[in-house]
């Protein structure tokens, strides 16, 4: 009798998980519990099928259900909760329509993603309260735009959730509050970059309230009113966007070794604290590279890859994750926003001995027609070695510009090795003075007067505000 694996979760690391393990054991039976209606689709692409960038949910699908059941022979169960664990009987729980049952496994991989953070404040129930996390949320959501019944709406949390479904509201003509508790958008930015990212927002119409607490929601006769730093402010919807935590619940109460943060810690092999028990994706606390240690990084491309070795190596083969350096870019307005190792607040938290360097580029030769500004910020080590690297502009080539410096990142290279990289050239691309080798070769200096005379980096925004 062939041996069970049973997935926990059937987003991008579960489906990636049940696909690699059916590939490495043709024989083994596969089953994937999803507690929602749908598996396989983009998570991602909620905000833009909100919008109306994406005309149909069918098409954040990667494949319809059926696929995975007649083509490839994996035993999808949507609408399956998994409730419980019990890894010495290898036993999981799955809830079905209130009706709960054992379900025996040889191996495990829990994949459950991420569940939105819900404050106890902010914790009503009512039909215009909505958290975008499963494609059931977008498509509830996306109805009422359609109905034309929404023409306020309040967006708690100004993170990269928060602010694109800021645009997506925005271009559905929605007037639009984002209210973050913070001092700053998007954490994922030091200071003075989300600065500029603020200033974009605002530009666009939306009322962007920073250092701004929500108290409470609540409904009266006159509809959803959300205490905005106490004052009452009138919406016709409400979106939580102010985190997520990682779903890790299942694993970790029967004993399951996690970080601070919640993820479950695994080894390269995505292996948990208890036996033939696996973790991947957004539950998981993979090896960040700069850090040197477990972290939570809810990526989709680390979602895929990790799935991918845990069902290889829990269906009896062998792969490895090896880590990962925090990549990620995000749309805002028309700016695009991103980043890759650590910010220089998180390197300084880490006790680390980082400064910042910033500099300015264009996106493309300067006589060249849509030629705009880049901003660039690298964290660097006063001896030059690189932490982390951020990027501000308008111009899509800013995804290209931080992908370099994440594989700087991920090879090791310092400051001065960056400077000296052989970057492409073309006026309609990027101009000779590459954005990414300006501030590489500013920084450079900096750590060459530090080795030399022993004075701290002349850089801009050292320490952080």
């Amino acid at each position: 009798m062939s041996e069970r694996l049973v997935v926990v979760g059937g987003g991008a690391a579960g489906m990636s998980a049940a696909s690699a393990a059916r590939r490495t054991d043709p024989d083994r039976e596969v089953v994937v519990l999803e507690a929602s209606g749908h598996a396989a689709y983009g998570l991602c692409g909620l905000p833009y099928y909100v919008s109306g960038v994406v005309d149909e949910p069918e098409s954040l699908l990667a494949y319809p259900p059926d696929h995975f059941r007649s083509r490839r022979g994996i035993d999808l169960r949507l609408n399956t909760t998994a409730t419980r664990l019990e890894p010495r009987r290898r036993v999981v729980y799955c809830r079905v329509d209130g009706r709960e049952s054992p379900l025996h496994y040889d191996r495990l991989v829990v994949a459950a993603g991420g569940t939105p953070a819900r404050p106890p404040a902010l914790g009503l129930v009512d039909p215009g309260v909505h958290t975008v996390r499963r494609l059931e949320d977008a498509v509830r959501l996306r109805g009422l735009l359609d109905s034309g019944r929404v023409r306020r709406a309040l967006v708690v949390g100004a993170g990269s959730i928060g602010l694109e479904m800021a645009e997506a509201l925005t271009e559905r003509g929605v007037h639009v509050v984002v209210a973050e508790l913070a001092r700053q958008v998007l954490p994922i930015l030091d200071a003075p970059l989300a600065e500029a990212v603020a200033g974009e927002v605002r530009r666009h119409g939306v009322d962007l309230r920073l250092g701004a607490a929500v108290s409470g929601l609540r409904r009266d006769p006159r509809g959803l009113r959300a205490d905005v730093d106490g004052e009452p402010t009138a919406v016709d919807i409400v979106v939580l966007a102010s985190g997520l935590r990682a779903e890790s619940t299942l694993a970790a109460a029967a004993g399951a070794s996690t970080i601070r943060s919640g993820g479950l810690v695994v080894d390269d092999r995505m292996r948990t604290s208890l036996p033939d028990v696996y973790a991947a994706g957004d539950c998981a606390a993979v090896h960040h590279l700069v850090l040197g240690r477990p972290a939570l990084v809810p990526l989709g491309p680390a979602a895929n890859k990790t799935g991918r070795v845990a069902g290889t190596v829990a269906a009896g083969g062998d792969a490895r994750f090896p880590g990962l350096v925090g990549t990620a870019v995000v749309k805002v307005f028309d700016l695009a926003v991103a980043r890759t190792g650590l910010t220089l607040a998180e390197a300084l938290a880490e006790g680390l001995p980082a400064v910042a360097t910033d500099a300015v580029g264009r996106s493309r030769a300067k006589y060249y027609p849509g030629a705009a500004p880049v901003s660039v910020r690298l964290v660097h080590e006063r001896d030059g070695r690189l932490l982390g690297a951020q990027m501000v502009g308008a111009d899509e080539g800013v995804a290209k510009r931080i992908d370099a410096a994440a594989v700087a990142l991920q090879a090791g290279l310092d400051v001065d090795a960056v400077a000296a990289l052989d970057l492409s050239y073309a006026p309609p691309y990027a101009p000779v003075y590459e954005p990414l080798l300006l501030a590489a070769q500013k920084a450079a200096r900096a750590s060459a007067r530090v080795a030399t005379t022993g004075e701290e980096a002349a850089t801009s925004g050292l320490r952080g505000r």
